[in-house]
């Protein structure tokens, strides 16, 4: 079995499994409560969002524990935007975001009367001009993500941290796919909101973090003091400290993590040397994302094929409810009518993935390449022979008004009609869109 969908989720690392089981062995007290097992969680939980302060180089109550990335950008999104809406109603972002972005703007538009301006890629790229450009002085947020999920495009995250400095708009980054992998400050990029998410950099499912450089900003959990005011709820102290040692983990190996991983990346598109494949990628890439597409080949069949194989990738974001949809990124790159559309698939890698999977799966693709290639000279070939036994059969048809024919001769005919339409459905089973016969 080879697994290659971390995009979608990272296994976890042991180093975060031992932390997490330590403390559900022995801290198990409420960090809210005042007796001694209570302090003893919340100690610990403080030394957690200090640690976690000291890899992004910011302070602790700039930080606030969620369930996730989801979490994340619908606190930062939706909570300053209806804070500081009496300075305007205006949003910035861009097409290729994660819907976790997109739907919370979208919830804004509809129910509040925000309007949004959804910059589109050009040459699978965004750029810092075009967010100068999209500038109104009534914008008060700017949302970007980081990398994307499904191309592992980067943006100039840093350029449009330095515009937005002259301007009221808040800058969200969704980080998503890039904490752990990249070197990441907030505030030394200009970055207002940060949105992470342990499972992606080999911690634990359903606990991430929130950074922001303020307070100010509306909750819409309410019930508890925990996070400040801002996020009520006992706090997940396993998966917290569970994270923060998978990311210290991934920061102290974040260079020789890359390089394995751009190895890898390289080991794979060497063996693929000779196949039919396109890249759907802009000029500034991080590694750990392949979105491959083959010429002619279904991705759903596609995927379904590798499954069976036991190698698993998909063919885009996970957050669509095991779904096989269109990628909205690769119709912002490409346009809704490219075959892209449907031919693509997402290679995703982490540092636990070896230069041998990497090369079954090449080998795995082509293999798959030259069936395909011969399916489609037999359903050529099968085609041929349909298309003249049918015309065939329509001529015989015609005669039949013209010419007296016996009991026998009609019932032969009779039979070779019948022929037809099973010819008929066999074309369509081989999906022979461009014959056009009248039955």
């Amino acid at each position: 079995m080879i697994y290659l969908d971390n995009a979608a989720t990272t296994p976890m690392s042991a180093i975060a499994i031992s932390a997490m089981t330590q403390v559900m062995q022995e801290t198990y007290g409420n960090p809210s409560s005042i007796h001694s097992h209570g302090r003893q969680a919340g100690k610990l939980l403080r030394e957690a969002r200090q640690d976690l302060a000291s890899l992004l180089g910011t302070k602790p109550q700039h930080l606030f524990f969620t369930a996730g990335g989801t979490e994340s950008n619908n606190t930062a999104i939706i909570g300053h935007c209806l804070r500081h809406q009496n300075l305007g109603k205006h949003i910035i972002t861009t097409a290729i975001e994660h819907h976790s972005v997109l739907e919370p703007i979208e919830y804004l538009v509809e129910n509040f009367g925000f309007e949004v301006t959804i910059l589109q890629p050009i040459n699978q790229e965004i750029s810092a001009q075009q967010v100068q450009e999209a500038l109104r002085d009534d914008t008060i947020l700017v949302s970007t993500m980081y990398a994307n999920n499904e191309t592992g495009t980067l943006l100039p995250i840093s350029e449009i941290g330095e515009l937005l400095k002259q301007h009221q708009a808040a800058y969200h980054v969704d980080a998503v796919q890039a904490v752990g992998k990249v070197p990441i400050l907030p505030e030394a990029l200009g970055i207002d909101f940060l949105s992470a998410s342990a499972h992606k950099f080999h911690g634990p499912k359903g606990i991430g973090f929130l950074y922001a450089t303020t307070m100010d900003f509306d909750s819409y959990l309410h019930g508890g003091d925990q996070e400040q005011k801002k996020r009520a709820g006992t706090e997940n102290l396993p998966a917290i400290v569970g994270m923060v040692a998978a990311l210290k983990e991934a920061l102290e190996k974040q260079e020789q993590h890359f390089k394995e991983v751009e190895e890898l990346k390289k080991v794979f598109l060497h063996e693929m040397i000779g196949a039919d494949y396109y890249l759907n990628q802009g000029k500034n890439q991080l590694p750990y994302v392949i979105n491959i597409g083959f010429p002619g080949q279904k991705n759903d069949l596609l995927l379904l094929r590798l499954d069976l194989a036991g190698i698993s990738i998909s063919t885009g974001s996970a957050c669509t409810a095991g779904i096989v949809q269109i990628s909205h990124v690769l119709e912002a790159f490409y346009g809704s009518e490219s075959h892209r559309l449907h031919e693509s698939v997402r290679i995703s890698i982490s540092p636990q993935n070896t230069i041998q999977e990497m090369k079954q799966l090449a080998e795995t693709l082509k293999r798959n390449y030259r069936r395909l290639t011969q399916w489609h000279s037999n359903k050529l070939f099968v085609s041929k022979i349909a298309v003249t036994i049918i015309q065939s059969v329509q001529l015989s048809k015609s005669l039949l008004l013209k010419i007296t024919l016996s009991l026998k001769q009609r019932l032969v005919i009779t039979n070779l009609l019948v022929f037809s339409k099973r010819l008929l459905i066999v074309v369509k089973v081989f999906n022979l869109k461009s014959l056009s016969i009248k039955s």
